[in-house]
């Protein structure tokens, strides 16, 4: 799978995860993906147990995982909480 997304996807999954999910210790949880900042707010975190989407500075991204299959099911729930409509 191609490791293409879009910055404002990228930031309407955090926003809506941040609005709409759980608070839980250090974020705020959706759809099991966990959506937090580092200490000065300028690196986004989005993660499941799994995956993790680190995007920062000047809009690049970076993900952490093992299995291909992981990260598809991952950027597939992005993809839903992106569609969802609250």
């Amino acid at each position: 799978m191609k490791n293409e997304l879009d910055s404002r996807f990228i930031l309407s999954v955090f926003e809506k995860i941040k609005e709409h999910g759980e608070v839980v210790e250090g974020g705020h949880m959706l759809e099991n993906i966990k959506a937090y900042t580092d200490h000065d707010g300028y690196t986004l975190y989005l993660e499941d147990n799994q995956v993790t989407l680190r995007f920062g500075f000047h809009n690049q991204y970076h993900f952490d995982y093992e299995k291909a299959d992981h990260l598809e099911q991952f950027e597939r729930r992005l993809k839903l909480i992106e569609k969802m409509d609250f």
